[in-house]
């Protein structure tokens, strides 16, 4: 699939009962057999979100377990607020959500909080040529690292792969080097800037490689960080023009949802999402 439109989005979700009936065959399958007979066919109960087996009646919640679970708004609702974060280069404010959905604000704070749970990291390490780098976010002291209730973000991409990006309390020796340690495979090349650091990699396993920014050089070869440089730029400019202003307390998840467009940039975010969405 080259692209996912609007227009494939409500041919596909006309209603809740396509949405409902969308998760309870991509969570049991279309052969699912009930859990008290053993025997298959279940029927829609009516103004409910569940479904009935056809021979002894057990009832089977397909949102249970899910970011809908307990919810009231309509499901059809919760399927465009994940369309409009998998469309949207730049992410999605609650204030915008609660414009297009019709909500108050805290039912879309709370949507936007749970779709971005679903867009946080595999947990699978980099490997190859990784740039790595960090990054200091918010505040309003212009002091690049330490300001203000500045957080700092270190982040590592593969050159044509995946991002990871993670809130670090610091920039000391043993958070950075153990961040490092936790998401990029051993026998990688490191590629970074003259942050004294990463001088000790070498003994943890990795090849590293270094360009001088200090010195205003920026490329050297195949050297240089301009990869991890870009993710960020995007991303700053998407949090200062979309949201404003990030706490600490929740940077991590807005960190991953970046992370996650930039990481299915060449397909369609949203059937991504709906595969999350079901487990």
């Amino acid at each position: 699939m080259d692209k996912y439109t609007i227009k494939d989005f409500r041919k596909q979700f006309p209603n809740d009962n396509a949405c409902l009936d969308y998760i309870f065959e991509q969570r049991f399958g279309k052969d699912y057999k009930c859990p008290s007979c053993s025997k298959t066919g279940f029927y829609r109960v009516k103004n409910r979100k569940c479904y009935a087996c056809a021979w002894c009646g057990q009832q089977i919640h397909p949102v249970a377990n899910t970011i809908f679970h307990k919810s009231s708004t309509k499901l059809t609702d919760w399927f465009f607020a994940l369309f409009l974060f998998s469309a949207s280069k730049n992410g999605v404010s609650a204030k915008e959500l609660e414009r297009q959905l019709g909500c108050t604000y805290k039912t879309a704070w709370r949507i936007a909080k749970h779709i971005r749970k679903l867009m946080t990291d595999n947990g699978d390490k980099l490997s190859g040529i990784v740039e790595v780098d960090e990054t200091a976010v918010g505040g309003y002291k212009r002091k690049d690292f330490g300001g203000h209730k500045k957080a700092t973000v270190m982040g590592m991409v593969e050159r044509g792969g995946s991002v990871k990006t993670k809130q670090i309390p610091n920039r000391e020796t043993h958070i950075v080097l153990g961040t490092l340690n936790d998401n990029v495979s051993k026998g990688s090349r490191l590629m970074t800037d003259d942050f004294r650091v990463y001088r000790k990699t070498k003994r943890m396993g990795y090849t590293h490689s270094v360009i001088n920014h200090s010195k205003e050089k920026y490329v050297k070869g195949d050297i240089y960080t301009n990869t991890i440089e870009g993710f960020w730029s995007q991303m700053k400019r998407s949090i200062n023009g979309t949201y404003h202003a990030v706490s600490p307390k929740y940077l991590q998840s807005y960190a991953d949802e970046f992370s996650f467009r930039y990481n299915h940039r060449s397909e369609p975010v949203f059937p991504h999402l709906l595969a999350r969405l079901v487990g």
